[in-house]
C-alpha cells in the first residue's frame, strides 16, 4: 500500500439553482497520506461540506453534476457506479457528521446500529460483529461499553453520541475518514478528548483523516497539514506550521488576524486587537472575476481580477494569489 491514500484533482460540483448554475466545489485539488490529518478550513458557506459530500458521492445527480478525479488508494471513485460507490461508504471510506442525532437512528439500540454496519460490509457471524462493536466503543472511550451497547441514542450525552458516530466510522477500519465539524456543539473538555482520540487512532491504525472546521485554533493542535478554502476553491495548502506562521494567500492572512494569537501560538503579540475580514463572502452564483477574494482584500491589485494560476513551491506548498503575503518567497 502506498503512502498516498487520497488524491483529489480538479474536483468540481455544479449545482442548478433558481439563481442559475453555481460551483460550491470549483477545481479542488489536494491529497492526504496514510496516517495524516488534513484540516480543511474556511468561513461558513465556502464549500467545505459540499467538498466532503462530493468525495463520498452523496450529491443528488438530478441537481448536480460532478467532475474531476477522486482516487482512493489507486481507485478512481468517479468511475464507479452510484451503487458501487455507496458500498464503499462505511467500509473503505467513512464520514462523521456534525450532528450525531441526524446520523444515529433514534429507535434502534447502539448495538444494533454498530452490528448492522459490520454485517453490511463483512461476512462474519453476528457474535463476531458484536465483539467488534464492543471493541470500537472501548476504543473511543465509552465507559462500561458492554452495558451501553443496549442503550438508545437519547440515553447518551452529546459527547457520547459523537463518540458513537466516530465508533461507527471506525468499525470496518476505513482507509479514510471525513469529519465535518463533529465537535462544534460540544464543550471544550469533551472536544479535547475526542481530538486526542482521533490523533491516536490515525497514528496507530494509519487511517487518513480529513477534519473540516472553521476553527483555526482547533486545526493548530490537530492537523498535520491545512487546506484553506474560499468561495469553492482551495486557495492555499501547506503544513500547519507553514500556513499559520507564514500565510501565502491574503485570505489565510485575514483568517489568522481575526483569531486570538493565544489559540494559534502565532508570532504576533498577544493582546493585539483582532482584525476582522471586511465585507462578506460572495454569492457562489455571482462570483467576481479572477480571485474571488479581491473585493474584500486590502492588498488587491488590478491583476487580481484576471484568471489565476495556482503557484506550487518546491516544498509542496500551493497558493492562488498574485500579491501574496510577506511569508511568500519573492
Amino acid at each position: 500500500m502506498t503512502s498516498r491514500v487520497l488524491e483529489v484533482a480538479g474536483l468540481t460540483a455544479v449545482l442548478k439553482t433558481a439563481e442559475g448554475e453555481m460551483r460550491p466545489v470549483n477545481d479542488v485539488s489536494f491529497h492526504v497520506d496514510r496516517g495524516e490529518i488534513l484540516g480543511l478550513v474556511g468561513e461558513s458557506g465556502c464549500g467545505k461540506s459540499m467538498t466532503a459530500l462530493s468525495l463520498i458521492g452523496q450529491i443528488d445527480a438530478p441537481l448536480a453534476s460532478l467532475s474531476g478525479r477522486v482516487v482512493l488508494n489507486g481507485q478512481d471513485l468517479m468511475l464507479l457506479s452510484s451503487h458501487a460507490r455507496r458500498k464503499l461508504c462505511g467500509d473503505r471510506l467513512a464520514m462523521v457528521f456534525q450532528d450525531p442525532m441526524s446520523s444515529l437512528n433514534p429507535v434502534l439500540t447502539i448495538q444494533t446500529q454498530l452490528v448492522e454496519t459490520v454485517l453490511a460490509h463483512r461476512h462474519v457471524s453476528r457474535a463476531r460483529a458484536k465483539a467488534r462493536a464492543l471493541e470500537v466503543l472501548q476504543t473511543v472511550g465509552i465507559a462500561d461499553a458492554k452495558k451501553r451497547l443496549d442503550a438508545y441514542p437519547h440515553e447518551f450525552s452529546g459527547g457520547m453520541r459523537q463518540r458513537v458516530a466516530i465508533a461507527i466510522a471506525l468499525l470496518n477500519q476505513p482507509e479514510l475518514i471525513v469529519c465535518d465539524e463533529p465537535t462544534t456543539a460540544l464543550d471544550v473538555s469533551i472536544q479535547g478528548q475526542i481530538l486526542a482520540e482521533m490523533q491516536r487512532l490515525c497514528s496507530e491504525t494509519g487511517t487518513a483523516l480529513i477534519w473540516i472546521t472553521h476553527d483555526l485554533s482547533l486545526v493548530a493542535g490537530l492537523a498535520d497539514r491545512v487546506a484553506v478554502m474560499y468561495a469553492g476553491q482551495i486557495v492555499e495548502t501547506g503544513t500547519t506550521l507553514e500556513v499559520l506562521e507564514a500565510p501565502r494567500h491574503r485570505y489565510t492572512e485575514g483568517l489568522i488576524a481575526s483569531t486570538p494569537a493565544k489559540f494559534l501560538g502565532a508570532s504576533r503579540s498577544r493582546g493585539a486587537r483582532l482584525q476582522p475580514i471586511a465585507g462578506a463572502p460572495p454569492s457562489l452564483a455571482r462570483l467576481p472575476s479572477g480571485c474571488p477574494f479581491h473585493p474584500r482584500c486590502a492588498h488587491a491589485v488590478a491583476r487580481c481580477q484576471q484568471p489565476l494560476e495556482e503557484t506550487r513551491e518546491a516544498s509542496g506548498r500551493t497558493f492562488r494569489c498574485i500579491n501574496p503575503g510577506p511569508g511568500a518567497n519573492p
